[in-house]
């Protein structure tokens, strides 16, 4: 039987592994499923933790203000104590927060064909951005909607048309969207807007039901979408002082993710 030398047996990997990319495999939605269901488990976990931590904490400042009533040298250990803590909880919650953003982005590229149409649907487009690495595509709020309202401009409703008709592909089926709305700082001033959007988390979760709508009028399966509103609180970049808030943060990002996620 003739053996191969380690230079055909190398060339011989190569081969299968460019047989492998070429062909576009990549990671099984089904394993990409089990995976997100142990990280849920363990932010869950961590949710666990954190809440604990700050019960501890709690029990440390009132103990540090205990004594300093008193004075002592007590007082010096038991503020090293609490800035531990305190240092403890913002790993805690900043560990937590990358799991959930990777949760939302699915925590796996796309297959290269819908990566491509993705990328050709955002290509000159001013109201859209599609980030390939995590599978967003972000829409500007300020070109999706009027200001304060949450009806989609004409412009968007076909922009979000093109991309209804790239997920409904056989390429996209196996996937599903995660519409999450975002605004900035700037509080709702007019009476007969906060009639309709009380805060700016109404608002965003709304702007992201309006997407949603029609986005399901274009033909996407109502059980492949669903929403969430974030407010404020997850700006790209710092809102200007004053609540003067930030183009930036006002957007409506799409996670194309696997489908059960």
């Amino acid at each position: 039987m003739r053996t191969l030398r380690p230079w055909g047996l190398f060339l011989l990997i190569i081969a299968v592994a460019v047989v492998f990319l070429v062909g576009g495999c990549g990671p099984d939605p089904k394993d990409l499923k089990i995976q997100n269901e142990t990280q849920r488990k363990r932010i869950a976990d961590l949710e666990s933790e954190m809440q604990a931590a700050k019960l501890k904490l709690d029990q440390a400042n009132r103990e540090l203000d205990t004594y300093k009533g008193r004075g002592g040298v007590e007082v010096a250990a038991m503020s090293q104590k609490v800035t531990a803590l305190e240092e403890e909880l913002a790993k805690k919650k900043a560990l937590i927060a990358s799991m959930q953003q990777r949760l939302l982005a699915g925590g796996a590229a796309l297959p290269v064909e819908l990566t491509a149409m993705l990328e050709d649907f955002a290509k000159d487009k001013d109201m859209v951005s599609y980030d390939s690495a995590r599978g967003v595509v972000k829409f500007k709020s300020d070109l999706l909607f009027e200001s304060g309202s949450d009806k989609v401009s004409s412009a968007a409703a076909e922009a979000l048309k093109s991309l209804s008709t790239i997920l409904n592909s056989d390429t996209a089926k196996e996937f599903d969207v995660i519409i999450a709305g975002h605004t900035d700082d700037v509080r709702i001033a007019k009476s007969a807007t906060r009639e309709k959007h009380p805060t700016n988390w109404h608002l965003s979760a709304h702007r992201a039901i309006s997407v949603l709508d029609i986005m399901t009028k274009d033909g996407i399966a109502p059980e492949r979408i669903s929403i969430r509103g974030f407010g404020e609180y997850r700006p790209l970049e710092a809102n200007k002082p004053n609540r003067k808030g930030n183009p930036q943060n006002r957007r409506v990002e799409l996670y194309i993710v696997p489908k059960g996620m």
